[in-house]
């Protein structure tokens, strides 16, 4: 299933796409928020199985609403992996003049959560070095602690595609700064839409690529990681609980702006396209803060 938020009529409603391409949306009318869903576990994805199989369900045309983040409130800041791809640490430690370090963990701001149409704001007062990361999202379907690998894929509710939007300047200026360059407003683009793992054969099998203005900067495959989905869930459970509702980036492959030699960073105007195969893509702007 695809799993979406969207708004008509001036307000916000939870729902899922026909599978048979007819871009029309079903709507969940006794489902409030997408947390609900995830909340209510196998229970809640039969519920939408059978509202989607309804002839008396309410839809609407994909084209007449807006797309907004499928899951606008995650529990939590966003769990993120940094050089998880060994080509991209490899660009990063050669940008830094140093050796490669290991993949590390890192989070962004709750408010850092964007639709994936939605303009980038980048405020010019704040950070010059705006820069692009496509990944893979999971978004955690089932709480734990200490998950074992075996068990890890049990507890995913599904897929997103995810932009982890950097303010470079601050990354790495302030004296080292992960957190705060990662988490300016609006920076964490998702969506289109959640995609449920029983449409993802091999989340380890899947394109990712990212295109600036048309012109492709990054173009990889899952395959790649060095931490595959179910070893990241184990590591980043071990002793912190993982809650149901929960967002984890897992890295990015090689091609990002800063990396770049000359270093290329993202301008009012320019257009962002992050794309993972069989999820979608966003597509968000930058534009300027308003002075």
């Amino acid at each position: 299933m695809r799993l979406l938020t969207f708004r008509v009529d001036g307000a916000g409603r939870t729902g899922l796409l026909r599978p048979d391409g007819s871009n029309e949306v079903v709507e969940l009318e006794d489902v409030d928020h997408m947390l609900d869903l995830i909340d209510a576990g196998p229970e809640g994805l039969a519920h939408a199985a059978r509202t989607l199989a309804s002839a008396r369900s309410r839809s609407h045309r994909l084209q007449d609403v807006e797309v907004l983040a499928p899951l606008p409130n995650p529990r939590g800041n966003v769990i993120a992996i940094g050089r998880n791809y060994q080509a991209h640490a490899e660009e990063s430690a050669r940008a830094a003049g140093k050796t490669v370090d290991p993949p590390t963990v890192f989070t962004k701001a709750v408010t850092t959560i964007a639709g994936p149409y939605d303009d980038v704001v980048a405020d010019a007062a704040v950070t010059s070095q705006v820069d692009w990361e496509v990944e893979l999202g999971i978004v955690v379907g089932r709480a734990g602690i200490n998950i074992r690998r075996h068990h890890a894929l049990d507890h995913i509710f599904g897929f997103v595609a995810l932009n982890d939007v950097s303010a470079r300047d601050i990354q790495f200026g302030w004296g080292g700064q992960f957190f705060k360059g990662k988490s300016l407003d609006g920076f964490c683009p998702i969506g289109p839409w959640i995609v449920t793992p029983d449409e993802i054969e091999d989340p380890q099998s899947l394109r990712l690529s990212l295109r600036v203005n048309g012109v492709v900067k990054q173009d990889g495959n899952t395959r790649d990681m060095i931490y595959p989905v179910d070893a990241v869930i184990e590591w980043v459970s071990k002793g912190m609980t993982l809650l149901a509702g929960a967002i984890i980036a897992t890295g990015t492959p090689d091609g990002v702006g800063f990396a770049r030699t000359p270093p290329e960073f993202l301008k009012s105007g320019d257009v962002m396209e992050a794309e993972v195969e069989r999820i979608g893509t966003l597509r968000n702007r930058i534009v300027s803060a308003a002075g």
